[in-house]
């Protein structure tokens, strides 16, 4: 972990209990734990994922994070997602992104 970055509460997991407690620092921790390097295409999916979770309060779907990823990578925006999380989305973009850890359904 960073020094000087007070990690908020995760359940077993590693999600954010709170989305809310959730900031840039603690996403490149948590990338850090899933061995990714953030680049620019990591910050546009997350930063995305974080407008839909403010608006609507819950963690968009995959297709939904394809879609908008569609208008920098055009048809391969679906690949593009997998090779920035090749854990999954759920696995990875969902927990650096900041949201709770989603309960049955599709990882895109």
């Amino acid at each position: 972990m960073e020094a000087g970055i007070k990690m908020p509460q995760r359940d077993a997991e590693g999600y954010l209990v709170d989305p809310a407690d959730w900031n840039e620092d603690i996403a490149r921790v948590l990338a850090a734990e899933e061995n990714i390097g953030l680049g620019d295409d990591h910050w546009d999916a997350i930063h995305f994922m974080r407008r839909y979770y403010e608006e609507y309060q819950v963690a968009a779907d995959a297709r939904f994070v394809i879609k908008h990823l569609a208008k920098r990578a055009g048809a391969d925006a679906h690949k593009l997602l997998f090779e920035l999380f090749p854990y999954g989305y759920v696995k990875q973009a969902c927990k650096i992104a900041g949201m709770k850890r989603p309960r049955a359904w599709s990882t895109g």
